[in-house]
């Protein structure tokens, strides 16, 4: 029978077709992947022991599962190299990534499922949410958790029971998991570079200490200047991780604690523009590596109603300092099993960015109505100029400053939220036996409190359109185009459009039931109930524009402040999810699964944050899946079909008015229903070459989203039925091929990916290009210990758009019909060099 090998920690587990374990003795690091490369041919992915997504006595394996799971081990994820956990799931089928915007605040959009950020999936380190809400009010899961040499392999589940194991997770469940120290002293150690300024050191080391206990520390440190150079440093930090655990008899204790101290540049979007047919960066601006943010946006004063300032520093981007203490213990009793994790976060996150609002014409803006009549406050001024806030004898050319003669109205916006959560899972397993039949059953208890409190202040500005864009003024001048009056305040042109103060808290409680009934030799069912309730809690300050006469600067016009009245929330909502599968194994090579799953996402203090008066419903889901298995040698083929049935998905969309400076706010609901199929597939043919694939083919479409809406006081219907999801594509394909020579001790692979089309907004009317990219990397292996890994991203330089202008609007953008939009494509080419030590 054909045996895996999987390195953990100092030993290499063996694990068969049946889902029997054994464990053979130890042997050097070097040698053990040896082994485990020379088996590469003949490995079954099926025999890989699955540890997320389902709980219970009995190991079981990818043959023996009856859900969607892909696992990405440890030589394949130093290979793929991600800069971000969202670059990580990008080989995942079913999912749509989009890591454009750095290595945070990422996107994952599941199966169909239109919700941004992380709010369909959860993500899991070592089994325990990274966060309970992954979208929590403006902080995504993958702020606060970071790659590096700590994490050994990742395993993906795609919809099937994630939800009756995990809250907030409808769509998937994402766990990174640990390295484990072994029975010997072993480590690692990785020093990477890049031409974009990078330099990072990783490092990881196990060892016995005493009879039973054993410890790990790892973590990373880098800078560098990023992909897109602001001009000043992009990222900058790093974290560490030190692990405790102690072998008992039938189980193990473990204390787990890491650090993150951790800055990382928000990239959004740039001006583009439509020219023969083809998108591209707007003339005078880099849309490879430039960027609008720069050293005189980097750092800003600005003013605040009640005489403060707040002192806007994109230096600090999305500035984590993070503190997590994990506490596991596993151990068996007889024919009982009992596992309980206790985590506690402490999370400061400072959240800065230049998001551009608005593009267009500098002349348009200058004879704009409403700013045309500013000329009245300011006698001898015949009309308007754009003068360099920090060059004011420079006027800037309204035809053709920087080739393109452009202006954004950029918003500089500064979120604070420091959030502390609180979380635990108990699990009880027993095995029952009758005759040739089985159960095993899991009783569960998961509970979670989290307290967030949320401040948000944010000013527009003025900018020409270039990368590292330059602060402009607006200036009135008289006749002879001399000065009279500076209308805008160095570059600012409203303080404080975007004002919050809100504090909440909420508690959790979930109980879960699952069994996993084995029929057969070949059959097995398993299914699970969950039922969940959260209560929210919190309020929210209200605000007031002091300046409503319009007195004093129109830089103060708008300015919110908050008026000492607060609005109260405390909400309560609870629903029952279950999910019922099957696997029926045909051979120890193939197998066909089926599953169904009814399931809900709770509304949470997102929902409230800046709104107390919210009124979110329960969004609710129906999923589910056929798939088939086929593993043999030099072939595995795992082909799964998919249905989503998304209810109540609910859209905050913000429309921002370049006129008033104001963000207009739209609560909307929507249906969606995807039909998909998911392809992965791998070709061993010969020793010194193999090619992998992972393909998505899905038809994903909104239901139920029609509404009525006034336009010049006649209404008018709006109807999407049947429109495609928001940023989703209908294909998606991502080819590997790699070719193993010298004996194998150097590899070589590419990766070819191609996203189909997708549109900005759900009235279809802005539409993002289909687009390819391709990266490629190497490992040679210098003797046993020194291995060299080499990575160009984005060979080709593609410019392909991951998304529009959400600040234009996801529902019916104002950029339908533009030539001149913003948008952000894919981060330009870049090169990385690894040197990696083990002992």
């Amino acid at each position: 029978m054909p045996i895996r090998l999987h390195r953990l920690g100092g030993s290499i587990r063996c694990v068969l077709a049946s889902g029997a374990c054994l464990t053979a003795g130890l042997l050097p690091v070097h040698a053990q992947e040896a082994a485990a490369t020379a088996t590469t041919a003949s490995a079954k992915q099926l025999d890989t022991v699955i540890v997320t997504g389902r709980a219970g006595v009995k190991e079981r394996s990818k043959a023996e599962t009856s859900y969607s799971i892909t696992g990405i081990d440890e030589e394949r994820l130093r290979l793929q190299a991600p800069t971000s956990v969202t670059e990580s799931l990008k080989s995942v089928p079913g999912f749509w990534v989009e890591a454009s915007g750095g290595e945070a605040s990422g996107n994952v959009r599941a199966r169909g499922v239109p919700v941004d950020g992380f709010g369909s999936i959860t993500l899991l380190d070592d089994g325990m949410p990274v966060q309970h809400d992954p979208a929590l009010g403006y902080l995504n899961g993958d702020q606060a958790f970071r790659l590096d040499e700590t994490t050994e392999r990742i395993e993906v589940v795609r919809g099937g029971p994630s939800s009756i194991f995990y809250s907030n997770a409808p769509a998937g469940a994402v766990n990174y998991i640990p390295r484990q120290p072994g029975d010997r002293t072993e480590g690692v150690f990785k020093y990477t570079i890049g031409d974009y300024g990078l330099h990072r050191g990783d490092f990881w080391v196990g060892t016995p200490v005493g009879q039973d206990w054993k410890l790990s520390l790892g973590g990373y440190y880098r800078q560098d200047d990023g992909v897109r150079d602001p001009g000043f440093k992009a990222n900058d930090g790093g974290q560490v991780r030190l692990n405790l655990v102690r072998a008992l008899d039938g189980g193990s204790l473990s204390f787990d604690v890491k650090h993150m101290d951790d800055k990382v540049m928000l990239y959004l979007g740039i001006p583009m523009r439509t020219t023969g047919g083809k998108i591209r960066a707007v003339p005078g601006f880099d849309g490879n590596h430039g960027t609008l943010a720069g050293p005189e946006t980097e750092h800003v004063r600005m003013r605040m109603a009640d005489g403060g300032i707040y002192d806007f520093d994109n230096g600090e981007g999305t500035h984590v300092k993070r503190d997590q203490f994990t506490v596991k213990f596993d151990k068996t009793f007889g024919d009982w099993r009992f596992v309980d994790s206790v985590r506690y976060n402490d999370t400061e996150t400072q959240r800065n960015g230049m998001f551009p609002n608005a593009l267009q014409s500098a002349s348009s803006f200058l004879t704009n109505r409403d700013n045309l009549a500013l000329l009245a406050r300011h006698p001898g001024a015949t009309a308007l100029q754009f003068r360099y806030a920090n060059a004011p004898g420079q006027v800037y050319d309204t035809a053709n400053q920087n080739g393109n003669g452009l202006i954004v109205i950029g918003g500089l916006r500064g979120v604070t939220a420091p959030v502390k959560e609180l979380m635990n899972d108990a699990r009880v397993s027993r095995r029952f036996e009758f005759g040739s039949q089985s159960h095993d059953l899991t009783f569960g208890y998961y509970y979670a409190k989290v307290d967030q409190d949320f401040d948000r202040y944010s000013s527009t500005v003025l900018l020409d359109a270039r990368a590292n864009a330059r602060l402009l003024d607006l200036v009135a001048v008289d006749a002879g185009g001399n000065p009279v009056a500076t209308i805008s305040d160095h570059g600012v042109w409203r303080y404080g459009y975007e004002w919050e103060n809100a504090s909440g808290r909420s508690q959790t409680h979930a109980f879960y039931l699952a069994d996993e009934w084995q029929v057969n030799d070949k059959l097995r069912i398993d299914g699970g109930v969950r039922w969940e309730k959260v209560n929210v809690e919190g309020w929210v300050e209200g605000r007031v524009q002091p300046n409503l006469t319009g007195a004093g600067p129109i830089t103060d016009s708008q300015m919110w402040i908050g008026n000492g009245r607060f609005s109260t929330y405390d909400r309560d909502f609870d629903k029952v999810g279950w999910t019922l599968g099957g696997n029926w194994q045909f051979d120890e090579y193939s197998g066909l699964f089926a599953r169904w799953t009814s399931t809900f996402r709770l509304p949470n203090l997102g929902s409230f944050i800046t709104n107390a008066t919210a009124k979110p419903v329960i969004q609710t889901m129906d999923l589910g899946e056929i798939g088939y298995k086929f593993t043999h040698q030099t072939f595995d083929l795992f082909a799964t079909a998919f249905f989503t049935r998304y209810d109540n998905v609910g859209y905050s969309n913000y429309v921002f008015d370049a006129n008033t400076g104001a963000s207009t706010r739209q609560e909307l609901f929507a249906d969606t229903r995807t039909f998909g199929l998911e392809l992965e597939a791998a070709y061993y043919p010969v020793d010194w070459f193999d090619i992998s694939m992972t393909a998505t083919v899905q038809e994903p479409e909104y239901r139920g989203l029609r509404y009525t809406e006034v336009v010049n006081g006649q209404p008018v219907l709006r109807d999407f039925v049947g429109n495609q999801l928001i940023r989703v594509p209908k294909n998606s394909l991502r080819v590997v091929p790699g070719f193993n020579l010298a004996g194998g001790k150097l590899r070589l692979q590419a990766s070819y990916e191609r996203q189909g089309e997708r549109y900005v907004d759900t009235a279809n009317s802005v539409r993002l290009p289909s687009y390819d990219v391709i990266n490629l990397s190497g490992r040679y292996d210098i003797d046993d210990r020194w291995s060299l890994y080499g990575y160009v991203d984005n060979l080709d330089n593609s410019l392909g758009l991951t998304e529009g202008n959400p600040r234009a609007g996801e529902v019916a953008s104002g950029d339908a019909g533009a030539n001149t939009f913003i948008a952000r494509p894919l981060l330009g080419r870049s090169y990385r060099l690894a040197l990696m030590y083990r002992f």
